[in-house]
């Protein structure tokens, strides 16, 4: 058989080995703590996800073993399995007042006119849950040193705890949270550097007490999911709908189990690939739940489905597949 030639020859092994591996799925499982690329477990807890060109980011609670805070710490991957630790962007001595702190659900957005990358978290005082503020940080690099710009109340009066971010199409940007000792759900516009807020839009589900909060978008159609008001143990997630962010939301109707499966909803990540979109529920299992530390906490990452345009389903698999190329992902 007559011999190809050298350049040939790499030319073909180039082009399918790339093929291949970008091809392939990966398995995720359930209820485990993650790893990363090195062997250590991924300290992402309570986090949120932003896609930066190929990689998604994920930024998350890293905790001291007394619960306090120690890093906000972000890992990035292509094919949201392989793990890389990134840097601890954000440490309990990146300001005086994070030196003895809790650190919660930090979640980041990008502002393409400032240029900044910009983290908003609940902040305590490291003894209890009094101080109810949120908080901000910027840095010009998604995974680059965050610097702190301060926690508050929003309009120095409203108590400020689990929280989240959103970005819609237009750039407009809104941060939720729980307030009134966690009866109800505060949703904000924020200003044009997304570094405070400018307006409170309206009072979810007023004394409905629901909490950690996620928003996404399908098709028109904005999602919020949330939890009931537990502490560390799991409960029913619920979740409504809107065409518009300052419009009126549904009602709330039940996602899952009455547990969440043993979960409490930490963020929805959109899965954009060649052939679909889907989405994923990112929960955390609370290792408050059977008295350990936060970082022996475990994750929880459940495909969703949309009966209807306004409805949504989640169903309880051990593994689940996920192929970022296609944006395919099914449960196993």
């Amino acid at each position: 058989m007559p011999r190809l030639p050298g350049v040939a020859l790499l030319v073909c092994a180039l082009l399918t080995v790339p093929l291949t591996a970008s091809a392939a799925p990966v398995t995720v499982t359930n209820g485990t703590q993650f790893t990363d690329t090195s062997g250590k477990v991924v300290h992402a807890h309570g986090g949120g996800m932003i896609k930066v060109d190929a990689y998604y980011y994920w930024f998350g609670e890293n905790r001291n073993p007394d619960n306090t805070f120690k890093a906000v710490s972000v890992y990035r991957s292509t094919d949201l399995k392989t793990w890389e630790f990134r840097n601890n962007v954000l440490t309990n001595s990146s300001a005086a007042e994070l030196r003895v702190a809790n650190i919660e659900r930090p979640k980041v957005i990008y502002n393409s006119t400032t240029r900044q990358f910009v983290m908003w978290m609940h902040k305590e005082n490291g003894r209890d849950y009094s101080e109810a503020r949120a908080a901000v940080a910027t840095s010009s690099t998604v995974d680059g040193n965050y610097t702190w710009r301060g926690s508050f109340r929003p309009f120095g009066q409203h108590m400020s705890r689990d929280i989240t971010l959103f970005k819609d199409d237009d750039g407009t940007a809104y941060m939720a949270s729980a307030a009134r000792e966690n009866a109800d759900l505060h949703l904000y516009r924020l200003n044009a550097d997304y570094t405070q807020v400018s307006t409170l839009v309206r009072v979810l589900w007023r004394g409905v007490s629901r909490e950690s909060p996620a928003f996404f978008k399908r098709n028109g159609v904005y999602f919020l999911v949330t939890s009931g008001a537990t502490y560390w143990n799991p409960n029913q997630q619920k979740y409504a709908t809107a065409t518009s962010m300052t419009g009126t939301w549904s009602g709330l109707a039940n996602v899952g189990d009455s547990t969440g499966y043993r979960s409490q909803t930490a963020f929805v990540v959109p899965v954009q690939g060649s052939e679909t979109t889907s989405y994923i529920y990112l929960g955390d299992r609370w290792a408050g739940a059977w008295n350990r530390p936060v970082n022996e906490s475990q994750y929880v990452w459940l495909p969703l489905t949309f009966p209807t345009s306004r409805t949504v389903t989640m169903r309880w698999h051990q593994r689940i597949s996920i192929d970022t190329a296609t944006g395919v992902v099914n449960g196993l």
